[in-house]
Order: structure tokens, then C-alpha cells, then sequence
């Protein structure tokens, strides 16, 4: 049973210099977008009770508050569910989270990357910091009570120290979740071209991210997963949903779906997201093996690991048999640890998680 919905937004005012993502700044364009995505949820969506709604972009709080209730309108929505909105800080003012608070939105969550106004301004931000000072506070006024800021470690001329500064920023604020992600150039961003100078090699980046997990640690935050921290168990109820490898609706413009064992992906080009929002660039039915190895992947993202238990009632065999040299060689290195029944990566073993879970490939 389906209950969560991601919602693709793939409009900015600008492009970031940083960002590889499928989004762009042509704004004229969001009226047909709108039409061709309730289309496709009109048509795709059967009706479940969702527990989780997620907007991402982009910028989804570009939308307008009726353009949100128009498209949240088009889904039944349990009561406490967990409706999730992305928010850039300079899009967004009192009176937007006045009018929000009355939707069914009720968890946000503001891409910060960085608290220094110079980094902001080298990496194409729109916002100053005192912007996201701003919008915490008139969230707060307007009752919004599940706040997650997202950073990015790794950017230029950011050093290790100033990094940590961002965190307990942060951390003062009061927000009661953070995501960290360290910088990545892919194809397709300004920064591929251009490159900056003075960026984190993978080593520095390592030594950040390890810094980072020992602050947040200190101000109350519990690391549940890779990249993601909570105060309170206010874990981000939507992407527990992926980590635990559940099925979920992916609407928009290259959004990802799994539906009755079905991975697929929406069209990555605008045109012909809009002549045609019901095409796929890519539908597959998972066999069981890849659904394991998939099980396996997004359990060890999780610190509670994989369930000993779990996975070998889930897909009626031995873990510990079926996979028993990799889990020997990296106990031994010390990089997975066995933990109240689950396997668990360690934070040497995150550090060089793909190389370890290229090894539960068949």
C-alpha cells in the first residue's frame, strides 16, 4: 500500500552554481506545468491514505498557497500526516506562512547551505543569512513547529572551523532537524565549467563531516541516518518512507517512483513532460535479488542498520550465510559493527559506504 507522494516543483528564480538538479529558472512556465502535473496525479494516484507528502525542487514555495491547496486537494491526507515544503529563504514572508499554516503543509524545510553571507554569494544563493534568521522566526509566529535546514560542507573558501560555526548557529535556532551533504560538481552545474578554487578535498570533507556529527551530537541532535540529523525523534517522516525501502508516488518532472515493485522516473525534459505527463523515461519491474540488494543499500543509510530478523523474514533467506564474507571483511576492518540484531556501518564504514555496498552486488 502506497502512502507517500514526492511532488516535483522545478522552478527557481535562479540557478545556484552548485546545483545539477532538474530545474530552471523560466517561471512564465509554471501555469502549464501546474495543469500537466494535476493531470498526471489525477490519472496515477488510486486514492490511498498517504501519511507523507513531500514538495521538492526547485523552489517549491514559489507556489502560491491556492496553487498548493489545489494540488494537496487532489489527494486524501490522514490526519497527522507529515506535508513537507521546501523553502529558499528570500522567497517567502510572513504572510506566505500566515496563509500556509491553514494548509495542510506543517513541516518545512530551508536549503541554508551556509550562514556566511561571502560562500552564499560564490555559490549563486539569493539569500543572505539574516534572511534565514527571518523566515525561522515568522515560521514560528505562524505555528510552524517541525523546522529542518539543509547545509552543504565542502563549499569554497569554507573552512572546517567556519563550517562548525554554521551548525551551532543552527543548532541555537532551535530547528529540530538538519540535513548535511557535502559538495558534489556533477555535469550539468555552473561549477563543472568553472571551477572554484579553494574547495574540501575528500579528505577534508571526511574530517568535516566527522566534526559535524560530534557538534550536533553535543547539542542534542541523534544521527538516524547517513546524512540526516533529529532533536526529539522528529525524524523526516518521508524519507524514512525511502530508507525503509516502502513504496511511494513520484509526480513531476523527473520524479522517481516505486509502485507494486515498479521503479520508474518521469521525463527529465519539460516539453515533453508537458505535451505527455503520463510517459516514463524509465519503468522496471525489480526481481527479488535487486529488491534485497535495495533493502540492503537503504538499511545501512540508517544507524539502526539492518534487522537481522526482518530481512530474513522479508525475503525468506540467511543474511548472515548469504553474505558472510562481506560482513566478515568489514567487522574485521572495522567498519560494520553487529548491534541489538542489525548489521550497522560504523562512521569509518560511512565514510567509504559505496565501496562496502558495492560488495552486496550479486
Amino acid at each position: 500500500m502506497v502512502k507517500s507522494a514526492y511532488i516535483h516543483i522545478p522552478f527557481c528564480k535562479s540557478k545556484c552554481h552548485y546545483c545539477s538538479f532538474v530545474s530552471f529558472p523560466i517561471l512564465e512556465r509554471k501555469g502549464a506545468y501546474i495543469n500537466a502535473l494535476k493531470n498526471q496525479i489525477k490519472s496515477e494516484y488510486r486514492g490511498e491514505v498517504l501519511e507523507t507528502v513531500y514538495f521538492g525542487g526547485g523552489t517549491p514555495s514559489l507556489l502560491s498557497i491556492r496553487e498548493i491547496e489545489s494540488i494537496l486537494g487532489l489527494f486524501t491526507i490522514k490526519n497527522g500526516a507529515e506535508v513537507t515544503l521546501e523553502v529558499n529563504p528570500e522567497s517567502v514572508g510572513a504572510e506566505y506562512f500566515q496563509c500556509l499554516a491553514r494548509t495542510p503543509v506543517n513541516r518545512l524545510s530551508i536549503g541554508v547551505q551556509s550562514f556566511d553571507d561571502e560562500i552564499l554569494r560564490r555559490i549563486g544563493r539569493r539569500h543572505k543569512s539574516s534572511d534565514v534568521f527571518r523566515v525561522i522566526e515568522e515560521a514560528r509566529c505562524a505555528g510552524f513547529n517541525n523546522i529542518s535546514l539543509d547545509f552543504i560542507y565542502g563549499l569554497p573558501n569554507q573552512t572546517e572551523q567556519s563550517f562548525i560555526t554554521d551548525l551551532n548557529h543552527a543548532a541555537i535556532l532551535g530547528v529540530e532537524h538538519i540535513s548535511l551533504y557535502g559538495l558534489k560538481i556533477e555535469e550539468g552545474c555552473f561549477f563543472h565549467s568553472q571551477m572554484p578554487q579553494n574547495i574540501a578535498d575528500e579528505e577534508i570533507q571526511a574530517q568535516m563531516y566527522l566534526s559535524a556529527i560530534e557538534t550536533l551530537k553535543g547539542h542534542g541532535f541523534e544521527h538516524y541516518e547517513i546524512s540526516n540529523f533529529a532533536r526529539g525523534e522528529r525524524f523526516s517522516r518521508h524519507n524514512n518512507n525511502y530508507w525503509k525501502n516502502q513504496e511511494y508516488y513520484g509526480f513531476g518532472l523527473a520524479a522517481h517512483g516505486y509502485v507494486n515493485g515498479v521503479r520508474y522516473s518521469n521525463p527529465i525534459n519539460l516539453d515533453d513532460y508537458l505535451e505527455n505527463p503520463l510517459r516514463k523515461d524509465f519503468s522496471r519491474q525489480l526481481d527479488e535479488q535487486e529488491k534485497l540488494e535495495e533493502e540492503i543499500f537503504l538499511g545501512l543509510r540508517l544507524k539502526s542498520g539492518i534487522n537481522v530478523g526482518f530481512i530474513n523474514a522479508k525475503f525468506n533467506i540467511d543474511f548472515e550465510k548469504k553474505y558472510k564474507e562481506v560482513l566478515s571483511k568489514y567487522m574485521l576492518t572495522g567498519h560494520i559493527e553487529y548491534k541489538n540484531g542489525a548489521y550497522i556501518l560504523t562512521q569509518s564504514g560511512i565514510l567509504v559506504s559505496n565501496i562496502i555496498l558495492s560488495e552486496f552486488i550479486e
